[in-house]
């Protein structure tokens, strides 16, 4: 009996899926997995901090906060003090699901207590875009 190629590679998949997850899984819930968190209060001179928050603000893995975030990085974080940088730092590195921090910023759901401080301001102020300028990337180098 010859088997479609559909039904191949149906069964193909099945195959590759029970391979994957071995027995140790079976107790573990992998609909959802936390990302992990990163150590904010770490010490780290603030030139490091920022140049870390620059390429951190550009590659969130969504598209919207990667222009939000990395067009606010580009002209505001170099002229940030420690304090304002800290904020910044725990602002997109505790939240552990990106489109909370996206919704806080564009006044779609109410900001936590922790996350509304000067910095988020200006994040919501940039992301209204009043210049109405087009936002793109900036570079990394």
């Amino acid at each position: 009996m010859l088997r479609s190629p559909s039904r191949l590679a149906a069964n193909l998949i099945r195959k590759v899926q029970a391979a994957s997850f071995s027995s140790n899984t079976n107790d573990v819930d992998t609909t959802y997995m936390e990302i992990p968190v990163y150590d904010v209060e770490k010490p780290q001179p603030l030139d490091v901090r920022k140049a870390r928050l620059h390429y951190q603000s550009r590659k969130r893995g969504m598209l919207e906060n990667d222009l939000l975030l990395s067009t606010f990085a580009k002209k505001y974080l170099d002229s940030f003090n420690e304090n304002q940088t800290m904020m910044y730092d725990r602002l997109i590195n505790s939240p552990s699901n990106d489109w909370d921090i996206f919704h806080w910023i564009v006044e779609k759901k109410p900001t936590p207590k922790e996350f509304d401080n000067e910095v988020m301001d200006m994040l919501k102020k940039h992301a209204k875009n009043e210049e109405r300028s087009a936002l793109t990337q900036p570079p990394l180098y």
